[in-house]
């Protein structure tokens, strides 16, 4: 059997590489800082496509878990609202079962446990854990992308971690300073300094912007509020 010309299979082409990346970083950023009775949180409302482009300027990276536990989280939108109801899902059920909520301790440990179990495909999330203990202690947790944690007075997280975390190192941790005076923070000054960290990054990262929420989380549950950022 004959074979036309325009029905004669064609030479394959070059050979190419196709790239695939199922993740996607939407930047933002987030910081928490502890005090002997109050625990403050913040982050930015920016959500942006990876690039210069922005997706939405009212996305809000704070999620109240308990009256005394509040989670805030950057990096990808996806899995970051994945891993808020998996753990909305897993406190309701220890409420159901136990009659009570679970203490912001136990949340440290389980959110830890949860970015371990999914270490071969991990949630691309960057979180700060903050709030008060049972004994109305301020506490705050530093998480990798795997869980490994750390309880601390102040943390910091997504894009503009590295233009926050000498600040706090600074002004909360007293770092490398020889005469510090350590003088512990009050809920308001701590606010203060969380609405100045924010707005300074806003300066110089691109994914940092437009609204701040404000979490302040003591003994009487989750006070929020909110100021605006650059908006370009």
């Amino acid at each position: 059997m004959m074979i036309s010309p325009s029905h004669a299979p064609k030479a394959a082409g070059p050979m190419q590489a196709r790239d695939f990346d199922m993740y996607s970083n939407n930047g933002g950023t987030t910081l928490a800082v502890a005090g002997s009775d109050f625990c403050v949180l913040g982050a930015d409302t920016r959500m942006s496509d990876g690039g210069y482009g922005i997706n939405t300027r009212n996305y809000t990276k704070l999620c109240k878990l308990t009256d005394k536990c509040v989670l805030a989280t950057s990096g990808m939108q996806a899995d970051t609202l994945a891993l808020q109801k998996n753990l909305r899902s897993m406190l309701q059920m220890y409420e159901h079962n136990n009659g009570k909520p679970m203490s912001t301790p136990a949340i440290a440990q389980w959110l830890s446990n949860t970015l371990y179990f999914k270490r071969f495909f991990p949630y691309y999330t960057f979180n700060v854990l903050g709030g008060v203990d049972d004994a109305g202690v301020g506490c705050c947790w530093s998480y990798d992308a795997v869980g490994s944690h750390e309880r601390c007075k102040y943390s910091s997280s997504g894009t503009g971690q590295q233009l926050i975390q000498p600040l706090l190192d600074n002004q909360v941790g007293h770092k490398n300073q020889i005469r510090a005076i350590e003088v512990d923070l009050t809920a308001d000054e701590a606010e203060d300094l969380i609405k100045d960290a924010l707005t300074s990054a806003g300066e110089r990262d691109i994914y940092t912007g437009d609204y701040a929420d404000i979490a302040r989380v003591d003994k009487n549950g989750v006070h929020l509020s909110k100021f605006e950022l650059k908006f370009d």
